[in-house]
């Protein structure tokens, strides 16, 4: 499962026999840790993710997030560079190293742009729709669903490419919910695991007899480029004022008239929030539609911003 790892002096860390040297720290969740750290060995950066595992099933789920990770090689999917598990007496740190990507993340940059009033570009906003689709097009093929979608959890590359991040929330694709407690489980997994103010409506009262797939992504993608449009998710405010988001989400979604966007870019934001999951389109779709949108002098492959 893991690879030799020790604490050596002076900040640095030996993984898969290669060290790295603490640069400082980047960020903190509920139970984990994200540093900067330098390889000794290369003079590149790198991103250490370390999850705090307090019990068999923590560290379950850090070697699954881990396994997420291993199953692509795809330039719109964040890839790991090593994984290994430390022991701290009768608990484990899981260690995950992944590249480092000085721009941040897609809100770090609509929060950038916001602050001096402005916003992406039509033709921006299309070329990152179109990668991160690509990138959750080779999720979905693999028969998962990312489930936690949000622009916090989409890294920019140095030309502006969207990266897919934080795969801790995979699970399986299609899942047939069969009877009342396990969509109770589904339920309750969902109000842990899914952003709120992104979750696809048919998570938050996931009904005895049904089928959830992965359009709750595309639900969750048609908030992510409501936030590219207008500077905030949908239904940030909702959140931010204490008011039900799960009853907001029952509602079709009134999207704000703005110059900037074309109708194309309007009817397709309104594909991907149809509260109906059967009546929401699949990524194969709205890629073929993406495509017809693109800029013809530009490139399918490449974004910048």
């Amino acid at each position: 499962m893991g690879h030799a790892l020790c604490v050596c002096s002076r900040g640095t860390v030996i993984i898969d026999n290669k060290r790295y040297l603490f640069i400082q720290k980047l960020g903190e969740g509920g139970f984990s840790y994200v540093d900067l750290v330098e390889g000794l060995h290369d003079g590149q950066f790198y991103a250490l993710k370390r999850i705090l595992c307090h019990e068999q099933q923590d560290r379950e789920e850090a070697q699954r997030e881990a396994d997420m990770h291993r199953l692509f090689h795809h330039p719109n999917i964040l890839r790991l560079v090593a994984y290994c598990l430390r022991e701290r007496g009768t608990k484990h740190e899981a260690w995950l190293l992944l590249p480092f990507f000085k721009r941040g993340t897609l809100w770090d940059e609509i929060e950038q742009l916001k602050d001096k009033g402005n916003f992406l570009t039509e033709e921006q906003i299309l070329q990152l729709l179109l990668s991160i689709c690509r990138g959750l097009e080779a999720i979905h093929a693999k028969g998962y669903a990312h489930r936690d979608l949000k622009p916090t959890n989409i890294l920019l590359g140095d030309e502006g490419q969207p990266v897919l991040m934080d795969l801790g929330s995979m699970s399986q694709a299609c899942i047939h919910v069969e009877g009342s407690r396990q969509a109770l489980t589904l339920q309750d997994w969902a109000a842990q695991r899914c952003t709120i103010s992104y979750r696809a409506p048919e998570l938050f009262s996931v009904q005895s007899h049904c089928v959830i797939d992965e359009r709750t992504d595309v639900w969750s993608l048609g908030c992510v480029l409501y936030a590219m449009m207008f500077g905030e998710g949908p239904y940030d405010m909702v959140f931010q004022k204490g008011d039900s988001v799960a009853l907001a989400v029952q509602n079709q979604l009134s999207i704000p008239q703005s110059p900037r966007h074309s109708s194309a870019l309007r009817q397709l934001l309104t594909l991907m929030m149809t509260v109906d999951p059967q009546q929401r389109p699949h990524i194969p779709s709205l890629l073929s539609q993406l495509e017809a949108l693109q800029p013809p002098a530009q490139s399918q492959h490449t974004t910048q911003i």
